[in-house]
């Protein structure tokens, strides 16, 4: 896919053939960037996600495979590891994490409708997370059931685990691990049968892939065929 870039008015933008990439920088933290996939057509799904850099061009994958339009809205990382672990997972620094999601759930949100005009209702969608970000949207996705119907979950980290009393209403999930990463794909077991036990639709998928793999990427085209059906 050819990518042409270009700036306004405070906004970079990364056109392509068909998918648009806009990332704008908002005052949360001193400066923290969001990217927003926007899809060729009116958006009928909307995934937010951590590790917005990363994951926020995976529209693409979107495209190429045939995906109901679906906007990708991503919340860039800090490049400190334990302040992204801080923000990502609830265990370590609640006041941060505190911080991180109101500016996750609520004014990035914002944005998103207020700039593109999506606010979709919970079953059109979801909190995608990969590795900690996929701790994040564990703890985004069943803290604010209200606005994400599913959350998307690869390798999740530890620093986040099932609470004993998983309170409802809770959204589908769909996680994934390789199994070349066996730290991470117990802990993606332990949460798919924590959230069976406590009556979630789950779906648990095993890959051949270690951490970070190309799988990862692969895996978004079958997660919202699974959570946003035409």
């Amino acid at each position: 896919m050819r990518l042409d870039r270009c700036r306004s008015r405070g906004a970079s933008y990364v056109s392509s053939i068909e998918g648009e990439l806009v990332t704008e920088t908002f005052e949360y933290d001193g400066g923290r960037q969001v990217t927003f996939y926007v899809p060729p057509d009116p958006p009928e799904a909307v995934v937010f996600a951590g590790d917005g850099q990363l994951l926020a061009p995976w529209g693409e994958v979107l495209e190429v495979a045939g995906a109901a339009p679906t906007m990708i809205v991503g919340a860039h990382r800090v490049a400190d590891e334990t302040l992204r672990l801080h923000e990502y997972s609830p265990r370590f620094d609640p006041e941060r994490f505190a911080a991180h999601e109101h500016f996750f759930v609520e004014d990035v949100r914002r944005r998103a409708r207020s700039r593109f005009g999506v606010d979709l209702p919970p079953d059109r969608t979801a909190v995608l997370g990969v590795s900690a970000s996929g701790e994040l949207a564990l703890a985004a996705g069943l803290g604010h059931p209200d606005v994400y119907g599913a959350i998307f979950c690869a390798s999740p980290g530890a620093g986040y685990r099932p609470p004993g009393d998983l309170a409802h209403p809770l959204p589908r999930t769909y996680l994934v691990a390789g199994t070349l990463e066996p730290f991470f794909l117990e802990n993606a077991a332990r949460w798919a049968a924590a959230l069976r036990d406590a009556g979630a639709d789950v779906v648990m998928e095993e890959r051949v892939g270690s951490h970070g793999d190309a799988f990862w990427r692969e895996e978004l085209p079958l997660m919202v065929a699974w959570a946003f059906p035409p």
